[in-house]
């Protein structure tokens, strides 16, 4: 999937007026790099399984099981699968939804190209790569995607490839914000291992004006479609637990993000707001002392 779109400058109080305005304003500038046919026929409508990560403590918040029955996975794919990967194929059974890649996805599709850049393949996305040196500051958080194939019993897709972005505690974007035009922090790709599990190394981003807080990511069939920016599988985005973003928006360097929580819920959001987000709502575990893990299942 892709965007096209050129953004307002980002004003003090809200950072992103563009950001995020659904897939119905994606789709009407869609650039002709990846064909929407392309798209839908490669991964047909994708929708999101609630998250799963093993049970924790602050901040925890789980989403209803789906009521779909997947079929059962073979005994070779559950031999080594780890209790995540496990409780994740019994839920499977709701595919991902479709959601918008934003103005600012860095891929390609609406200005800078990340993707093509040597050094995007990484685990760790705090710091900047190549020749940028910026390094993102805020509550440490680690994030892990389980992928899924719905059509195949819902067996881990592994050797897929994600690629995921997000802003950081101010609200501003790398490659795109004017502060931040030379930097690409907070910008990186995985290939799946044998379990469909990618993790990223993270800071907890910023709530700004208009959007609940969230994470973007695409899904591709391959690390070299990634790496080319090649046909995407799935575009979506991470909701953040409430519990979470207030323990975190408490610490110093957040406070901005305060005010903008008070402005947006999860039923408002202009991305989550059609069901609340109950699908892409991560589970997590932590404080903002120690930092935060994140999960979600990403059925395809």
């Amino acid at each position: 999937m892709t965007t096209s779109r050129t953004p307002r400058q980002p004003d003090v109080d809200q950072p992103h007026p563009d950001h995020d305005r659904g897939l119905e304003f994606d789709l009407s500038t869609l650039m002709s790099r990846r064909s929407l046919g392309l798209f839908l026929g490669a991964g047909g409508a994708v929708a999101a399984l609630a998250a799963c990560t093993p049970s924790g403590s602050t901040g925890s918040t789980s989403s209803p099981a789906s009521t779909a029955t997947a079929a059962a996975p073979s005994a070779a794919a559950t031999a080594t699968a780890s209790p995540t990967l496990t409780r994740a194929i019994a839920e499977c059974g709701v595919e991902i939804p479709q959601e918008t890649a934003g103005p600012y996805p860095g891929d390609g599709s609406n200005g800078p190209n990340v993707l093509e850049a040597s050094g995007v393949v990484r685990r760790d996305i705090t710091s900047s790569f190549g020749t940028a040196s910026a390094k993102a500051e805020g509550v440490p958080l680690t994030f892990t995607l389980t992928l899924l194939d719905n059509a195949n019993g819902c067996t881990p897709l592994a050797g897929a490839a994600v690629y995921a972005w997000h802003c950081d505690r101010d609200g501003k974007y790398s490659m795109y914000d004017s502060s931040l035009k030379n930097e690409n922090y907070l910008r990186g790709v995985q290939e799946a291992d044998a379990n469909g599990q990618v993790t990223f190394t993270s800071i907890f981003p910023a709530a700004y004006s208009g959007r609940w807080p969230h994470i973007h990511f695409e899904v591709f069939e391959s690390m070299n479609n990634a790496t080319a920016a090649g046909q995407v599988l799935a575009v979506s985005q991470i909701a953040l637990p409430q519990a979470a973003c207030d323990d975190v928006y408490g610490t110093p360097g957040y406070e901005r993000s305060v005010t903008n929580m008070t402005r947006t819920t999860l039923r408002s959001d202009n991305v989550f707001g059609d069901d609340g987000g109950i699908y892409q709502l991560a589970t997590m575990t932590g404080s903002a002392a120690e930092g935060y893990t994140a999960g979600l299942n990403v059925t395809i």
